[in-house]
């Protein structure tokens, strides 16, 4: 359900935007009046904005870097004047496996994909919002916090949830909220960009089926929420009807906390 205006007169930077629940939020957004900064290292992401409503800007950057976070906030601004909203979405699983199986370069890489991509841009929006005196930044962490063969990640999501809190205590008297909410496992079109570039082996595969029985067996609804799902509570926190809500950490996981 679209709320027309809703994000008129405001410059919202989504990250992860090329696919899945990132390219939902920024449709959504662009459709209710936002503009829109497109962000993700995806060679796509110009045909993707290019499909939206309104006014867009596609970034290409390699968010696991600072400079590639400070490129797009910069981005950002040139073209916009100032970032009133950051939805930090990037993240994702590489490899589902006991903890016992991951090499330690793979441990490494998860918590590169999954927790250093928010640690940067939160620190590079920052000194716009405090110069505006507001904003807001919303984190896509996960309920897998708790759960099993994905050890690296969960640790990567829990220190999201640190972040959001930490920096809603820190700056709420400088008129930014900070906020996130925590997924379940979600229904998705087959990925343009796969989640391993390795691929999976039979026993990666038999790993990953035995998570999607834990998640559905965790949630109380019994089953993966879709994409509109997780983009309708993303943009609400973004909203300025969520504008009494900071340092919440929302599951959105069918009754499922982590």
């Amino acid at each position: 359900m679209i709320t027309p205006d809703r994000f008129a007169g405001k410059t919202l930077v989504v990250t992860g935007a090329a696919q899945g629940i990132g390219a939902a939020v920024a449709a959504r957004a662009a459709a209710e009046g936002g503009r829109i900064v497109l962000v993700d290292r995806a060679d796509f992401l110009d045909e993707v904005a290019a499909g939206m409503d309104g006014e867009t800007l596609a970034v290409n950057a390699d968010l696991e870097s600072w400079a590639g976070a400070e490129h797009a906030m910069k981005a950002a601004v040139d073209r916009f004047g100032g970032i009133d909203i950051l939805i930090n979405n990037v993240g994702g699983a590489i490899r589902m496996r006991p903890f016992a199986e991951f090499e330690p370069e793979q441990v490494e890489a998860e918590i590169r994909r999954s927790l250093m991509p928010t640690l940067w841009c939160c620190r590079a929006v920052l000194p716009t919002m405090l110069a505006a005196g507001r904003g807001t930044i919303v984190n896509v962490s996960s309920n897998a916090t708790r759960g099993i063969h994905r050890v690296p990640y969960s640790a990567a999501k829990g220190g999201v949830n640190a972040i959001t809190q930490s920096l809603a205590m820190e700056y709420a008297g400088q008129g930014i909220r900070v906020v996130a909410t925590a997924p379940g496992g979600t229904e998705a079109p087959p990925r343009r960009v796969p989640r391993n570039a390795e691929g999976d082996s039979g026993q990666e595969q038999a790993w990953m089926a035995q998570v999607v029985d834990q998640v559905k067996q965790s949630a109380f609804l019994g089953r993966y929420g879709t994409i509109a799902e997780q983009a309708a509570p993303i943009l609400f926190l973004a909203s300025d009807e969520a504008s009494y809500i900071t340092g919440t950490v929302l599951p959105v996981a069918g009754g499922d906390l982590g």
